[in-house]
This record gives C-alpha cells, sequence and structure tokens, in this order.
C-alpha cells in the first residue's frame, strides 16, 4: 500500500457523532412527565371510586372487652381486598377497605375483629358474617385453588367479600368450618 492509498482510506472514515444531550433530557423529562400523569390518573380513578362508594356505612370497631373473650380462632397473614359480594372484581375502597395490609385475625362468639397495622381496623358483628370459603381470585389478586379465605359479611344493606391469605394456608379450611357454623348458631338464635 502507498501512502496516497493510506491518506484516502484515513480521510474517508468519519468520526463517531456526538450525543445530542439535549434531545435524550427532552425525551427523559417527557417520559417522567408521562409516568406522573398516569399515576395522577390512576390516584383520580380511586378517588372516584371511593365517591361513588361513600354511601356505605363505616364498618364497626371492635366493643370494649372483646380482647378478653373467649377466642375460637386466629390468624396472622395478608388482608388482600374487600369487594361487592359475587364480584371478584369490584373492589370497596370506601373507609380504608381496599388498602392492602398484615392482618390479625381474631374470631369470637361476639364476632370477627380484623386487625391491620398501617391501615384502618374494623370489626364484623357475629350477626352481620354471612359464610366463609376458599376461593383463588379476588381483586385482582390470584392465588393457587383454595389459597384465599374468603369472607362474606354484611355492611349496611350491602354484602362484601373480604379477602385474607393465612401465612399458613393450611388454616383456611378450619376458618371456613368455624365461620360457617358460627353464622348457622346466629341465624338459629335470630329465628
Amino acid at each position: 500500500m502507498t501512502t496516497q492509498t493510506l491518506y484516502q482510506l484515513a480521510a474517508e472514515q468519519k468520526s463517531a457523532e456526538v450525543t445530542d444531550w439535549s434531545a435524550r433530557i427532552s425525551w427523559v423529562i417527557g417520559l417522567l412527565v408521562l409516568v406522573a400523569f398516569v399515576y395522577w390518573l390512576m390516584r383520580q380513578g380511586w378517588k372516584w371510586r371511593e365517591n361513588l362508594q361513600s354511601d356505605l356505612p363505616a364498618p364497626a370497631t371492635a366493643p370494649e372487652g372483646f380482647a378478653d373473650g373467649e377466642k375460637l380462632l386466629t390468624l396472622s397473614g395478608r388482608y388482600h381486598a374487600s369487594t361487592t359480594a359475587g364480584q371478584w372484581l369490584d373492589r370497596i375502597v370506601a373507609h380504608g377497605l381496599g388498602t392492602r395490609s398484615r392482618v390479625e385475625l381474631t374470631l369470637t362468639a361476639e364476632g370477627l375483629d380484623v386487625v391491620r397495622p398501617g391501615a384502618a381496623d374494623f370489626f364484623v358483628p357475629a350477626a352481620d358474617l354471612r359464610g366463609a370459603r376458599t376461593e383463588k381470585a379476588l381483586a385482582g389478586k390470584v392465588l393457587p385453588e383454595g389459597g384465599l379465605l374468603v369472607i362474606t359479611w354484611a355492611l349496611g344493606d350491602r354484602l362484601i367479600d373480604s379477602g385474607f391469605r393465612s401465612d399458613h394456608a393450611a388454616e383456611h379450611p378450619a376458618w371456613v368450618d368455624a365461620v360457617n357454623h358460627l353464622t348457622s348458631t346466629t341465624e338459629g338464635i335470630a329465628r
């Protein structure tokens, strides 16, 4: 190769283009604004749903001396959501019932105490319990068959399904039996 040929090859090579930082920064800012806008829309949807459900009365709180009574069952696990009974995707968000959290459940002859650290606690009197079953899905949470304990209860004139998952899923059948037994007992007393 001659010097002339090497010179021509060197002259033809181009250096890499310099990054256009203003265009990159604009794209990143645009993407961040889009993400913030979508988050804001989701938040507005949550508030809109809460306004639609504002006619729902607030759930009861545990009565005085409830902790002193005989405990039929206790459970530690997760509270997933509450929905309109029979409609597993119709999440109830009023009064904090849509907030997922850890949960400590206590069942006594008086009712069901739901203690949720970081979220609003509530109490379901035994007369308002309607039954229990195991399910695999509730409010967008899908688990293996029998992975959720669903307790149906009355809040005002509406029936609610609340979904719980025990730290030990083997506890679910005992809860189903106990809640259903308590429900049949209180229905017999009410008649």
